[in-house]
């Protein structure tokens, strides 16, 4: 991961780090997941891009089920935006780098 406001998190981390506020996007995902492989470096870019004022939080779907499927999630990857600790949408699949700072404006 190149930037420092993307971070990995398990299930016993993830409600601290969305407790923290400000713009957060979860993505949901898996390590052999093709579509994945093409969105994390996006994410990364869209991060280091924002400057801190959004970290985006990784969740490895195979290492934690029990919270993918808190979140209903069906298939990856799966994105989760959260504005000050609540959820504010949710996106399946891919998403191209307009859709995604749209996605992230419209949490404003």
């Amino acid at each position: 991961m190149a930037s420092q406001y993307v971070k990995n998190v398990t299930t016993a981390d993830f409600e601290s780090e969305i407790a923290l506020g400000g713009a957060v996007v979860v993505d949901f995902w898996a390590p052999w997941c093709g579509p994945c492989k093409m969105l994390a470096p996006l994410l990364d870019e869209i991060a280091t891009e924002q400057d801190g004022k959004l970290r985006v939080l990784k969740v490895d779907v195979d290492k934690e089920g029990p919270l993918a499927a808190q979140y209903n999630i069906q298939s990856i990857p799966s994105l989760y935006f959260f504005k000050d600790g609540e959820p504010k949408a949710s996106h399946m699949g891919l998403l191209s780098k307009k859709a995604l700072l749209e996605k992230i404006a419209a949490m404003a």
